[in-house]
């Protein structure tokens, strides 16, 4: 198979970019960044001056020095370059455990020496023991950081080469191995943002493990692995549970469930996936007890909140899916470790030959210029973590029962500025120190400035400030279609602004305050919370993501009307489409995504039609999606992507793997791009995929 092209990063000076890296070593906080590879290029003419040339790739053998240096190998065979040659070359690969660097320097042609680096940047040897560590947190690396499809992972670094880590049966026995080995340490790797404290079921070698057995449909191999460590600790039934849930084998896993819990009965893992698996079988009334359960085991973990209030969402229960949305635990969002590099003095980004597509044009960033400013200040589209997770919720509440709806709801349950102003008008010559409204109050969150928290006030004043400004925007738009402002307008205002509640740094406790009124005697106030400032936050945006949302629909209904074309760029079309999925609007998610398609090629927007694709059950059209964004990803230097390998793996399952080749084959476009994906489905193949025809 052939191989992604080799990018290059110039340096101003000779190994500055291993000595950054050295530098960043104390700071990396979980898996670390992806590999360096640095190599000194000489001209070929005589007395040639030396070039340092760096490029980032994950998924490679790291097993022994051995593979690293074939590695470095390869690239002395480059035959892109014919001025220059390869005099030496250096791999360092981070080993998440030990918090060192492993490194191997190669000569050509010459030795090849291997060590590692610790985080004062002093030498050690290299042992068996910690090339089996490091050997395990690249393939979770090349998992953990791959691409989903949509290139927000390809952007994020520039120049990194991507393989999948493991190609067969053989290199999965030494990855399950090697995961048993250090199962009892993966608490050391860290653990995804959801997660406050990792522990042994809640790690990222645990989500790597799930990840890979999810992605290849490899159950057996997990049963097995997960088996044996269970007769070690019983924690890791909960693990075992979700993969015989996963492989449909519901019966052992009920069984499972059943036993663990006699043992571990305030295991919060082990509650919350039986709380999803009752759930998944429209037990509700099981499954809250369950997730309640799970809230009073971990009571400061996110997803047990997250999942109580995924449950009152699921049996309509709005109030009290508001006031668990409240109460969940919000963390700062951690980002995953990445290189931090000095400013290169030039980038070489090739293109290979075989990714070449006409379909597909190369620039991964799109003009920001032509996005209205409206679009760019959505902030829902940068939300992660729990933040991220929460306004899904959010979303799915006013999806259900609309945004008026829940405006109500939510004055019913927590305590609005408006109403709390009057009562502290009526109580101000009260001198009581009765309880207050926030004595009433469901449990905070452990920090108040987290992942945009602390900048609510600038928050609240962009919203008002576009809600100022959008009579002028509209009004400008107006202008060149000549379409009617009061219509928009009216759209617009269709959408209610909420109300402020009042939150907990505006209510002191304790009754410090004298002009605060006596909750107590206060018939609106007494059985009432006080809604978390990040909370308000969500409500605020959710509001500025469906304004924005109806005057879209509104104009294109007026411009529908008028039989005039709808003009935007392709990165409005884009923000659009996301708008849409966002809200919950798949119809008109693939519309926006298709007008992108139409002006010029996006994998986010084509990763938004596969996946309503997916929904519909349209094989045909899903390849054609999966041809172009595997030579996307190809040609940015990515030759392996979990999520199209999991989308192409389901599909073989459910045609068969003989329709799915004919059909890739039928496609009228270069045999060199149709290889690429036939590659995909030669992984399902050595895997023994259902749907194999042998």
């Amino acid at each position: 198979m052939v191989s992604p092209a080799v990018p290059e990063v110039l340096e101003d000076e000779i190994n500055v970019a291993v000595e950054t890296r050295t530098e960043a070593l104390a700071s990396l906080r979980e898996l670390g960044p992806p590999d360096l590879v640095h190599v000194v290029k000489q001209s070929l003419k005589s007395g040639g001056k030396h070039t340092g040339v760096y490029h980032h790739v994950t998924g490679i053998d790291a097993s022994s020095s051995a593979s690293l240096a074939a590695y470095i190998n390869t690239l002395t065979y480059n035959t892109q370059d014919k001025t220059q040659k390869v005099v030496s070359g250096l791999y360092c690969c981070y080993n998440a455990f030990s918090r060192i660097d492993m490194r191997v320097q190669v000569t050509i042609p010459g030795s090849v020496e291997s060590y590692c680096v610790d985080e004062r940047g002093d030498k050690r040897g290299a042992t068996e023991s910690l090339w089996l560590e490091t050997y395990l947190c690249a393939v979770l690396r090349a998992y953990t950081y791959a691409d989903d499809g949509s290139g927000d992972t390809i952007r994020k670094i520039i120049g990194v080469r991507r393989f999948n880590p493991i190609t067969g049966t053989e290199a999965e026995h030494r990855f399950l191995d090697a995961a048993e080995r250090l199962f009892f340490k993966g608490w050391q790797l860290g653990s995804d943002p959801e997660i406050q404290v990792p522990n042994l079921v809640s790690n990222h070698l645990t989500a790597g493990l799930l990840n890979y057995i999810h992605t290849t449909g490899r159950y057996t191999s997990g049963i097995n692995l997960f088996e044996k460590l269970r007769t070690r600790d019983p924690e890791v039934s909960s693990l075992l549970a979700r993969i015989y849930l996963a492989a449909d084998e519901e019966v052992r896993a009920v069984s499972l469930m059943h036993e663990a819990i006699q043992s571990l009965p305030m295991d919060y893992s082990l509650l919350d996936a039986q709380a999803e698996f009752l759930k998944n079988k429209q037990r509700a009334d099981l499954a809250l007890e369950c997730a309640n359960r799970s809230v009073v085991a971990a009571p400061s973990e996110f997803g047990t909140w997250a999942r109580l209030a995924e449950i009152h969402v699921h049996v309509e229960n709005w109030e009290l899916a508001l006031l668990t949305l409240n109460s969940c635990p919000m963390f700062t969002y951690q980002d995953r470790d990445a290189p931090r590099m000095p400013e290169p003095s030039r980038v070489n980004l090739p293109v290979l030959a075989e990714s070449l597509l006409d379909d597909i044009t190369h620039d991964t960033m799109g003009d920001v210029e032509l996005v209205h400013p409206t679009l760019r200040k959505l902030h829902a589209a940068s939300y992660k973590g729990t933040f991220l997770k929460a306004y899904r919720l959010l979303t799915q509440i006013s999806a259900k029962i609309g945004w008026d709806q829940l405006l109500k709801i939510r004055s019913q349950v927590f305590v609005m500025e408006e109403e709390y102003r009057s009562e502290r008008q009526a109580g101000s010559s009260q001198k009581g120190h009765s309880r207050n409204p926030s004595t009433t109050a469901l449990r905070g969150t452990p920090s108040a400035s987290v992942n945009g928290a602390e900048t609510s006030h600038k928050l609240n004043a962009e919203a008002a400030a576009s809600e100022e400004g959008s009579n002028s925007i509209d009004e400008s738009e107006s202008n060149e279609i000549g379409q009617n402002e009061a219509e928009v307008k009216a759209a617009e205002n269709a959408i209610e602004k909420p109300e402020h509640t009042v939150t907990s740094e505006e209510v002191k406790s304790g009754g410090e305050d004298p002009d605060i009124p006596n909750a107590a005697n206060s018939s609106q106030l007494q059985n009432k919370r006080l809604c978390e400032r990040w909370l308000d936050n969500l409500i605020m945006v959710l509001y500025e993501d469906l304004r924005v949302y109806t005057i879209w629909r509104t104009e294109m209904a007026q411009y529908k009307a008028q039989s005039m074309p709808y003009k935007k760029s392709a990165e409005e079309w884009e923000i659009l489409g996301e708008l849409a999925e966002r809200l919950h609007h798949p119809e008109e998610a693939v519309e926006a995504y298709q007008a992108c398609l139409q002006i010029r090629f996006s994998p986010k927007a084509m990763r938004g039609l596969l996946y309503a694709q997916e929904k519909e059950g349209d094989g045909r059209a899903m390849l054609a999606s999966l041809i172009r964004l595997v030579a996307w990803q190809y040609r940015w230097y990515s030759e392996f992507s979990p999520s199209l390998l999991y989308t192409i793996r389901k599909l073989i399952e459910e045609e068969g793997s003989m329709k799915v080749r004919s059909i890739v084959q039928a496609m009228s476009l270069p045999q060199h791009v149709l290889d690429l994906t036939h590659h995909y489905a030669q992984l399902c193949a050595a895997f023994h995929t259902n749907g194999h025809d042998g």
